[in-house]
C-alpha cells in the first residue's frame, strides 16, 4: 500500500461498533470517517469517496443491503470496495450481501487480525484498481520525452505490486522475475516478432496479481488445501482477469491473458475455463510451461527444488501429475530448444537474488 494515510467510512447504527472499528482501524495507520445510517452513508461516500467502507447490514431505515446496492450502482462510488459487518451468520445472509455487491462478509463480533487481513487485501487491490486507471491519463499528460521514464515506473510499479500479491517472500519475488525472462525466451524460439517478446517480459510478471484478493490463510498455508480451500485459490485466476479487464495499455491486454489463461492446459483439463488447445491465448500457453518449469525447479512448503535435468524429464516425459499433453506441442518444442538457456536463467538469477 502507499505511505499515505487511507480513508476509511465506517457505517453502523450502534456508536459503540463505531468507535470500536475505529480504533481497530487507527491502530492500523487509517483515517476513519463515520456515518450512522445509509442516507449520511451515502452522501459521504459521493462527498469523500473513501478508499473503502465498512458496512453494517441490519440497521433502521435503508438497509445495508439496499446501501451497497447504491454505492455500487452510482459510477462515482462503484469502486470504493466494501466489507459488509453483520452478526448475521446464515448463508442467505452471506449470499445476499455479496450478491449487493460487497467484497468481504464479516461477522460481529468482527476479529481484529481477520479484519486487518480483510482491509489491508482490498486497499492493496482498490490501490491496484487506481493505479491502472490513471496509467493511460498520466502517459497522454506526458510529453514525448518522458515516455520512456513513465514505462519504467509503470514496470517497477508492476513487479513491486506483484511481490505484494505473491506470497510476500524473497523466493516468489525472485519467481516473477524469472519468468519474465523465461516466456521472453520462450516467444523468441517460437520466433515471435520484437514488440511480442518485449510485451510479454513485462506481461508476464502480472500472471498471478489475483493472489492479492486470496486470503492470507490459504494463500500461506505451508501444507495442502483442501477441496473448498483449493477453490477459493483456484480463483486468483478469474480475480486477476477482472483487474486486468478493459486495459488499453498492450502490456495490461496480454496481463489479462496470462493471468487468465495460465493454469489451463492444451488437452482441456485446467482451470478456470478448462480450455483446450488453440482456444487458449499463446501467451498465457507460454506462460503456463515457463510456470510449470520454475515450480518444479524452486523449494516450496509441499516439495523439494528439482534440479534442471530432472525437470525436463518431468515437463517432456511426464511424473503422473506433469504431462506432456498439458503443454502446447510447439511451446513444448522450443522449450526444448532453449531448455539450457532457461537452466541458465534459473541459476544466474539465483544467484543475483543471494538464493
Amino acid at each position: 500500500m502507499s505511505d499515505k494515510a487511507l480513508n476509511i467510512l465506517i457505517v453502523d447504527d450502534d456508536e459503540r461498533a463505531r468507535r470500536l472499528l475505529e480504533s481497530l482501524l487507527q491502530t492500523e495507520g487509517c483515517n476513519t470517517l463515520q456515518a450512522e445510517n445509509g442516507e449520511e452513508a451515502l452522501k459521504i461516500a459521493q462527498e469523500k469517496q473513501p478508499d473503502l467502507i465498512i458496512l453494517d447490514l441490519m440497521m433502521p431505515g435503508m438497509s445495508g443491503f439496499a446501501v451497497a446496492e447504491k454505492l455500487k450502482a452510482d459510477p462515482i462510488t462503484k469502486p470504493i470496495p466494501i466489507i459488509v459487518v453483520s452478526a448475521l451468520e446464515d448463508r442467505e445472509s452471506r449470499i445476499r450481501g455479496l450478491e449487493a455487491g460487497a467484497e468481504e462478509y464479516l461477522t460481529k463480533p468482527v476479529d481484529r487480525i481477520d479484519l486487518k487481513i480483510r482491509v489491508r487485501n482490498l486497499l492493496r487491490l482498490k490501490e491496484f484498481s487506481d493505479f491502472l486507471k490513471n496509467h493511460n491519463q498520466i502517459l497522454e499528460e506526458r510529453v514525448e520525452t518522458r515516455t520512456r521514464d513513465l514505462q519504467d515506473s509503470f514496470v517497477e510499479t508492476i513487479y513491486t505490486l506483484m511481490r505484494a500479491a505473491e506470497y510476500r517472500d524473497d523466493e516468489t519475488g525472485a519467481h516473477v522475475k524469472r519468468i519474465s525472462y523465461y516466456t521472453k525466451v520462450l516467444a523468441e524460439a517460437l520466433s515471435m516478432d520484437d514488440d511480442f517478446c518485449d510485451t510479454i517480459f513485462y506481461a508476464s510478471a502480472m500472471h498471478d496479481i489475483g493472489k492479492i484478493g486470496i486470503p492470507d490463510h490459504i494463500l500461506l498455508k505451508p501444507g495442502s488445501f483442501t477441496p473448498e480451500e483449493w477453490e477459493i485459490m483456484k480463483t486468483h485466476t478469474t480475480i486477476g482477469g477482472k483487474i486486468l479487464a478493459g486495459a488499453s495499455s498492450p502490456y495490461l491486454k496480454m496481463g489479462h491473458a496470462i493471468a487468465l489463461g495460465h493454469h489451463e492446459r492444451w488437452d482441456g483439463g485446467g482451470y478456470p475455463g478448462g480450455l483446450k488447445g488453440d482456444a487458449i491465448s499463446l501467451p498465457a500457453r507460454i506462460m503456463q510451461l515457463a510456470d510449470v518449469y520454475d515450480a518444479l525447479r524452486s523449494e516450496r512448503p509441499y516439495k523439494k527444488a528439482f534440479d534442471h535435468a530432472k525437470t525436463l524429464e518431468i515437463i517432456t516425459k511426464g511424473d503422473g501429475r506433469t504431462d506432456p499433453s498439458h503443454f502446447d506441442p510447439e511451446v513444448l518444442a522450443a522449450f526444448q530448444s532453449c531448455a539450457d538457456t532457461m537452466a541458465e536463467i534459473f541459476e544466474v538469477r539465483r544467484a543475483l537474488e543471494g538464493q
